[in-house]
């Protein structure tokens, strides 16, 4: 072929805009769809926790209840910061840094996501108990509403879409809307449902199917009813055809699935561990949340880990021991990008947001110096890619988000404003 004047080859003497335009189209259809699945981070708060309370126990009040409690148990089993450190396992230099912390969060936003419970933690109850309960819950939800004391995040994990318990679950959620709606108007922005013991694609689908017809009926916005699924079943993680099924399930959700949330001790026992072995750290949990994770990739869905059930109550002996083990899966949970988990008794929020500030605040300086760097207002010996910028920032923003980290501290250390590294944290790499 012969070259062009200056050498290299003549690109326009054999069509390459062409040949672009027609690699386009031929990638268009991949192109749309890769964005339609996988949309990347939606740019929202994501709680560090979830807190599970069966229906016949929430009343007005109750995330306040809640922080009363754990500052009750602070003051009664760790008064200080030493003793807290011996209590969990963690330096006391880094629990001093984050108890005035966790003492304003407990004061100030206790929980900051609120699952009202009517499956497994509340049990099966006559069809007009429940109907009391889901009434009495959801108007405790609109006094909270109205007096500004709500979790930013509230919803009810109702019976799920197994045929023994699909009506009720059905019949308890359209009666919690209603009584909603009736109370406040509208639907807090942060409102979440819990769909549980999934075992097939087509119970997500008949779920996609159940919210759009509620919308439908009660006069919401199309979309306006999103819904986590909880993964606890081994049929919710591998098909019978050996797939990944809970990749199908994520996108079977037509953009309506939020999270997937794990389910320590029923996936455990359906797997066949003995209860004395259950636990979120056990090997049939890890393969489970791996396969979760990578469900989840690039979806915008988020990830929680699940619970343990051994609570910090007792003598202090037995306190600091439940508050060591729960410390440090949570740090477990954090270290492997699990960045939710769930509490289900008020002397867990202690440790929740202990070991959860101690990871961010170990995050924070380096995590800074990396993007400070990146931005190029220093010399570094450190040259990191744009999806490791997007990770850095993103461990500050959720640090920021959750109160572990002060806004100015941020600034001032990572030399951009919060808003620049939001931006960076919600961005869409690749």
């Amino acid at each position: 072929m012969q070259g062009s004047p200056q050498g290299g080859a003549d690109l326009a003497a054999i069509g390459l805009d062409d040949l672009n335009d027609a690699l386009d189209r031929r990638l268009a259809d991949a192109d749309a769809s890769l964005l339609e699945r996988y949309p990347g981070e939606r740019g929202r708060r994501q709680p560090v926790h979830t807190v599970y309370i069966p229906a016949d126990r929430v009343h007005a009040g109750i995330a306040r209840a809640w922080g009363d409690q754990a500052l009750e148990i602070l003051g009664e089993a760790a008064p200080d910061a030493a003793a807290l450190a011996t209590a969990t396992g963690l330096a006391e230099d880094m629990v001093a840094d984050c108890l005035p912390r966790v003492l304003d969060k407990l004061r100030t936003e206790p929980v900051e996501d609120l699952r009202i419970d009517l499956e497994d933690g509340y049990g099966a109850r006559s069809d007009a108990e429940e109907d009391g309960h889901v009434r009495e819950a959801a108007a405790a939800l609109c006094a909270d509403l109205a007096a500004g004391a709500a979790p930013p995040y509230v919803g009810i994990r109702m019976k799920g879409m197994e045929a023994a318990g699909r009506h009720r679950g059905l019949r308890s959620l359209a009666l919690f809307i209603g009584t909603v709606l009736e109370g406040a108007g509208d639907l807090p922005d942060g409102f979440v449902l819990t769909l549980p013991k999934i075992t097939s694609v087509e119970q997500v689908t008949a779920m996609v199917w159940v919210t759009e017809q509620l919308e439908s009926r009660f006069g919401l916005d199309a979309g306006r009813l999103g819904f986590e699924l909880q993964i606890e079943t081994p049929q919710s993680v591998l098909a019978p055809d050996g797939t990944a099924a809970v990749a199908r399930m994520v996108h079977a959700g037509a953009g309506r699935v939020t999270a997937l949330h794990y389910g320590t001790y029923d996936y455990s026992a359906a797997c066949g561990v003995t209860a004395a072995y259950q636990s979120m750290a056990h090997p049939v949990a890890d393969h489970a949340k791996a396969v979760m994770q990578l469900a989840a990739a690039g979806t915008g869905v988020w990830l929680s880990d699940g619970s343990t059930n051994v609570l910090p109550v007792g003598t202090p002996v037995e306190v600091h021991a439940a508050w060591r083990l729960h410390a440090g899966l949570v740090r477990r949970s954090l270290e492997r990008a699990f960045y939710q988990g769930w509490d289900m008794h008020p002397h867990q929020l202690p440790t929740r947001y202990l070991a959860t500030y101690a990871f961010y605040r170990e995050a924070f300086a380096p995590a800074a110096d990396r993007l400070r760097a990146y931005l190029g207002a220093l010399d570094s010996g450190v040259q990191d890619e744009p999806a490791t910028a997007q990770a850095l920032s993103a461990a500050l923003v959720r640090g920021l988000r959750c109160g572990a980290l002060g806004e100015t501290e941020v600034e001032k250390a990572a030399g951009a404003g919060v808003d620049t590294l939001t931006a960076l944290a919600a961005r869409r790499v690749g």
